[in-house]
């Protein structure tokens, strides 16, 4: 069991605790209540024995707190799941990851994206990803199936286009200023943002560098009100739970709020634009 999972387990444990204790039962008395041996409850609440649903449940019905269910079954579902290694992930290559999302994308309606450094994957041009993979394939010594990741962050950008689904993006400053693969990359990478703001299935927003954000956040992709995925370095997290899914939403609605859409978006872009052609120009 990874570093990871155990943490899982041993924060969902002292959840179980905590709705114990305000319940007023000792361990002995949950334990007669719902029929097990007492060594049990201390095992769910430290992370040394996976719960079962029945287990949650039990807590939830004799602690008076079936209000907490639905948030504590969707951590126990995920527990194993939560944390996946990067290189893992990607240990069969970049095109298998890739397809994994495009499935993903292909089952969502309404996906929010809000990314801080990077141009999100879905409005990449295929420079933009090559040079992205080539970073990501050296950096995790993982199989070089670049042109197989390619092709397939390309195919999830079909559903930019068709079938029944809107995109709301929010991309701070900073992506469209971010270098990846030189100048000629980045001027084919705005060129294509400014086309995106006219399909009417995406929303784009840019929030400018001197806005006041809310909190200090990193990337994240919110699919429909079940899932969000944000990546850190070394792992990608999978929020589940209604409650965290919530939050995730909120921040993404104080983000849009200080974003600049239509004609001010275009105009900002167009600025970080024309400073790279002129970089360009006079290189050569």
């Amino acid at each position: 069991m990874t570093n990871e999972v155990h943490d899982a387990r041993e924060a969902l444990g002292q959840q179980l605790r905590e709705i114990r204790r305000r319940a007023g039962l000792t361990g002995r008395q949950l334990a007669a209540l719902a029929g097990w041996h007492e060594s049990k409850v201390s095992k769910l609440e430290y992370g040394r024995l996976r719960p079962s649903d029945a287990d949650v449940r039990a807590y939830c019905t004799f602690a008076g707190a079936d209000d907490q269910l639905p948030d504590l079954l969707a951590s126990l579902y995920h527990i194993d799941a939560a944390y996946l290694e990067m290189r893992r992930l990607l240990g069969a290559g970049t095109g298998r990851a890739q397809d994994e999302l495009v499935k993903l994308a292909a089952r969502t309606t309404h996906t929010r994206i809000f990314q801080n450094v990077l141009i999100p994957g879905i409005l990449q041009t295929a420079e933009y990803i090559r040079a992205i993979l080539e970073r990501s394939i050296a950096r995790h010594a993982i199989p070089n199936d670049i042109d197989a990741g390619i092709a397939k962050r390309m195919e999830r950008q079909q559903f930019l286009h068709r079938g029944d689904h809107h995109f709301a993006i929010l991309i701070a400053e900073q992506a469209l200023r971010t270098t990846v693969g030189g100048d000629d990359v980045m001027t084919g990478q705005l060129d294509r943002l400014l086309s995106v703001i006219r399909l009417p299935r995406v929303r784009l927003g840019i929030v400018p560098a001197e806005a006041e954000i809310p909190m200090q956040t990193t990337n994240f992709v919110m699919y429909d009100n079940r899932m969000v995925l944000v990546e850190t370095i070394t792992a990608e997290l999978t929020i589940t739970r209604p409650r965290e899914i919530a939050q995730y939403g909120r921040v993404f609605g104080a983000l849009a709020e200080l974003a600049v859409v239509g004609d001010a978006a275009r105009g900002l872009i167009s600025r970080v634009l024309e400073q790279r052609r002129s970089r360009s120009v006079d290189e050569w």
